[in-house]
């Protein structure tokens, strides 16, 4: 099966366009080497590509017919992504919300002047080392 329908077909990418483009862009490599969305696989082969700011690493265990559900993933894939690379998604998640909540406008007077303040800490830092 090609690369681009095997990674649709296990919900990875919602269309096969979007892991055509992925493969385009050198984000999927299948045992190491950047595959071509036509690049056939097969069982035991290694899938690593890059999505959502994770690298995630598969196992293909075997070839689906068709488009799968969800609760039958398992059954065609092996996930051996380490657990800190979630852990690192949700830390840059939580991140972007710490400071200020998505939608909130422009920053305040306030809020402006932390910003500056926090730019000449580090520029001080700098400058004494």
């Amino acid at each position: 099966m090609r690369i681009d329908k095997y990674l649709w077909c296990v919900r990875y990418y919602k269309t096969r366009n979007m892991v055509t483009e992925a493969c385009k862009k050198n984000h999927v490599t299948v045992n190491g080497q950047v595959a071509k969305p036509s690049k056939e696989v097969f069982p035991t082969d290694r899938i690593t590509f890059r999505k959502d700011q994770i690298t995630q690493i598969i196992t293909v265990l075997d070839i689906p017919e068709s488009r799968v559900g969800a609760k039958l993933v398992d059954i065609y894939r092996k996930n051996e992504t380490p657990p800190e690379a979630y852990a690192h998604l949700e830390l840059l998640k939580l991140s972007k919300e710490h400071y200020r909540k998505s939608g909130t406008g422009r920053p305040t007077k306030k809020d402006r002047r932390d910003i500056d303040e926090y730019g000449n800490e580090i520029f001080d830092e700098e400058e004494d080392v």
